[in-house]
């Protein structure tokens, strides 16, 4: 791994795609235990089985394959009772709108804290969540750029996707968190550089910047997965992500070249027990405590292990030698918070849609 160090359609709502991603749960993941087909966490004919239903964004797929088996052994060994898992994985955006229109997961584990917000203004999470360890957080990682290997087209910066013939990858905003890290990512790093030349953050100066950037992009794919399938097929010269997939690639074999900006942001993930599932399913205990599991030492090394940035401080004390910080790392905060954020950029006549629209 080389790091270069430089500063139509609405999607399908309500009942029917809940229907769609309960089948999936139901299928999910090769190797996991799944109940007779009953919903929610009811015990599947007998006290000594719990089912517990996961709605998670895509990115986190690869580590829950490790981290679900060692949670069942610890619940078994302090209850005597099998957790059964029913697992979703989809883009950030589409499972907190499925959750939201009644999709009965337990655990909504997502890439960002509006995605959870929405669930929470539905109705379905009645806790304040943000009172949780780390304000509900369980992993962090940073906005990168992936390149070939060897870097052939030597990306160094943002400013370099704005060359003329560069093919840049992201995914689509109204379907994916990780493309609204990304977009924030390059509008922020757009603002500290008019901060830089003028005094101040001048959104249209940044506007325009993240304009420059998504005119070389080659498609918006549903879902930073898919962009990256999309990436390793040969679309495109660069793509910009999280730090995490590309290091959990890397590490599975794949070759890459990993370009940390001067200037990006800090992504923090999100998890939470839905209070109504979990109370309509019994699932109450044995949500809370995986929630706090991922959260803890043994599970936080496993994430750091997949590429994540632990958000407990002894183990990302043990492995800070493993990531760069960057000198212009910022966080959603100098973006004015996710409320601004989703007014500004992400609202029907927010900055994002301006850029589409000039196009």
């Amino acid at each position: 791994m080389k790091l270069i160090h430089r500063q139509g359609w609405r999607l399908i709502g309500g009942a029917l795609l809940s229907l769609i991603l309960l089948i999936t749960a139901a299928c999910s993941n090769e190797g996991t235990p799944s109940n007779s087909g009953e919903t929610g966490g009811q015990a599947a004919g007998s006290k000594n089985e719990v089912t517990l239903v996961i709605g998670a964004y895509s990115v986190a797929k690869d580590a829950f394959a490790e981290l679900l088996p060692m949670f069942q052994v610890k619940w078994k060994a302090k209850t005597g009772q099998t957790v059964v898992f029913q697992e979703s994985y989809e883009a950030s955006g589409t499972q907190a709108r499925a959750i939201a229109g009644g999709f009965e997961a337990d655990v909504a584990v997502l890439a960002m804290e509006s995605d959870i917000d929405k669930i929470q203004k539905a109705g379905f999470i009645t806790h304040d969540w943000r009172q949780s360890p780390n304000n509900g957080m369980i992993t962090r990682s940073i906005v990168v750029m992936g390149t070939r290997e060897g870097n052939p087209k030597q990306i160094r910066d943002w400013e370099d996707l704005t060359r003329k013939g560069i093919k840049v990858l992201y995914p689509n905003p109204k379907t994916s968190g990780g493309a609204q890290w990304d977009i924030n990512a390059i509008y922020g790093a757009g603002l500290k550089r008019a901060e830089a030349e003028t005094g101040k953050k001048d959104p249209a100066l940044a506007k325009a910047f993240l304009k420059r950037v998504h005119e070389n992009v080659e498609s918006l794919d549903k879902s930073g997965r898919a962009s990256m399938a999309a990436f390793e097929y040969g679309v495109g010269d660069v793509i910009v992500t999280y730090e995490n997939e590309l290091l959990a690639r890397i590490k599975q074999g794949v070759h890459y070249d990993i370009v940390v900006p001067e200037s990006t942001i800090l992504i923090e993930n999100p998890a939470a027990v839905v209070d109504v599932n979990a109370d309509k399913h019994g699932t109450r205990e044995v949500a809370e405590a995986f929630v706090d599991y991922i959260r803890s030492s043994e599970a936080q090394r496993l994430f750091a292990e997949y590429g994540f940035r632990p958000v407990d401080p002894t183990v990302s004390d043990e492995v800070r030698d493993r990531f760069v910080t960057p000198a212009g790392l910022f966080d959603i905060g100098y973006l004015g918070g996710w409320g601004e954020v989703r007014e500004r950029l992400y609202s029907a006549k927010g900055i994002w849609y301006q850029v589409l629209a000039d196009l």
